[in-house]
Order: structure tokens, then sequence, then C-alpha cells
């Protein structure tokens, strides 16, 4: 479907996905697990059309087909009310979830929204990413009425900023004709790649060296994070950003278990 290519539908429902696996993490019951991850799909659905709004003119100028706007399949009226309807149920469902929690969640969403208005282009280009995954389990511990580790939250924050430089490295090369110069635009393909995959090992790390996960689970862990870092490294295309997005289940796995 047009409407859900134009919102991002792969990276989005991964954040969903990452979100339930936070929530089942957290000890979250089957209702309050449910909200936070409707809030979290509708925040990530906001994200993924405002962005592809926001860069219409970028994507027709090199020829994106996998972009409906840039296309023309899709309508701008159409996405931006979408969007804004997006926009109302992240609110509410946000808020469902508690004040301090929900106000922890939109400032998520609205961090993601910092990158797609204004640091895109710019070397803090990560910030955002760090922002809203470092936030993402937060947000999901206050719904359930904890907080969360320490040593979560900079794990996430260190998954998304490794996310970010892989999830670029396959446009650097249209970015530059549209005069995007983000992080990974100055770092370059290759530099970015390899620091990207060392956050990503750091953040499962932090998480096996402080917690309480059993041998057996964790040398697993490793093993399998091992070998999706070695896929990004030497992988081409989104292999690298898809092997980020296993590494981050792999922790959350780590998390469930410990």
């Amino acid at each position: 479907m047009a409407l859900l290519r134009a919102a991002h539908a792969g990276p989005a429902l991964a954040v969903t996905v990452l979100a339930l696996l936070l929530a089942v993490a957290a000890d979250l019951d089957p209702a309050r697990a449910a909200l936070v991850t409707a809030a979290v799909f509708a925040g990530q659905l906001t994200v993924g059309w405002s962005n592809d709004l926001r860069d219409r003119v970028r994507d027709a100028a090199v020829d994106r087909p996998d972009k409906p706007l840039a296309t023309g399949e899709l309508s701008v009226p159409l996405v931006r009310a979408a969007c804004a309807l997006a926009v109302a149920l992240a609110v509410v469902l946000s808020l469902a979830c508690g004040l301090l929690a929900g106000g922890v969640h939109l400032t998520c969403v609205a961090s993601a929204w910092t990158y797609n208005l204004w640091l895109k282009s710019t070397p803090f280009s990560w910030l955002p990413y760090a922002v809203s995954f470092g936030l993402l389990p937060v947000f999901v511990h206050l719904a359930g009425g904890s907080t969360a580790p320490a040593e979560v939250a900079v794990g996430a924050a260190l998954l998304g900023v490794g996310a970010h430089l892989l999830n670029v490295v396959p446009d650097l090369g249209e970015d530059a004709v549209t005069g995007v110069r983000g992080l990974p635009h100055r770092l370059g393909a290759r530099r970015s790649t390899v620091l990207a995959v060392g956050l990503l090992v750091a953040a499962t790390v932090a998480l096996l060296a402080t917690g309480s996960t059993d041998v057996v689970p964790a040398v697993a862990g490793a093993v399998l994070v091992a070998g999706l870092a070695g896929l990004a490294l030497v992988g081409t295309g989104r292999a690298p950003f898809w092997s980020a997005v296993g590494i981050a289940l792999v922790d959350v796995a780590i998390l469930v278990v410990r």
C-alpha cells in the first residue's frame, strides 16, 4: 500500500516491535503493553509521513521510485491528512499511558521530527536518534510504573545512532545530489559503517556486562550479535541496516531473559 510505503513501514514496524519487546521485558500487563505499542506505532507513522512530505522535492529530483509522493502515486493533501490524524492519535495514546510517560514519548517523536525538519543535513544528524531511542525504554518503563535501568537507555541510544548511520549509507550518492550533509555523509560510507558496528556491539556489551543474564543466553546473544555485526560490515544495500535491527532485537531478547 502506497500510504504505508510513504510512512517507511519497515523501520516503523521495527521500532514498534522493539517497543513491544521492551514492554515484555519491563513486565507490563497485556493491556498496557498494547497501549504502549499502539502509541509508538502512531508516533512512527508521523515520523515517516513527515519525512516523505519534507523530502518529496529531493526524492523527485533523484527519481526515487520507492517514494509515492515523489512519483505522484500519492497526493500531498492525503499524506498531510494522514499525518495529522497520526499526530492526534500519538498524542492521545501517549498521554493515556500517563502524563509523565506520555510526555517522554512525545519528546521522542518531537526529536525525530527535528531530524526531518532540520538536523538531517547537519553534523548533528545523529542526535535525534540518540535522544529518541534512548528515551524509548524510559517511556515504556514509566508507562508500567517503573524506572528504566540506565544501561538499557544508554544501549538503546547507541543502537539508535548505529541504525542511523547504517540506514543512510545506501543513500549517500543520492543525498549528495540534493545537498544533504549529515554525519554519515561527512564520514563517508566505510567509516560510517565501521563506527555504526562499533556502537551496536558496544550496546550489546553494555547490556551483557551490567545485567544478570545466564551464561547460555549471554553466549548465544554474543554469537548472534557478532554474526550480524560481520554482516553489517560486508553487506551491501539495506542489509547493514537490517543487521542493525537484528542486533536491536537480540539486545531486547537479552533484556527479556535476564
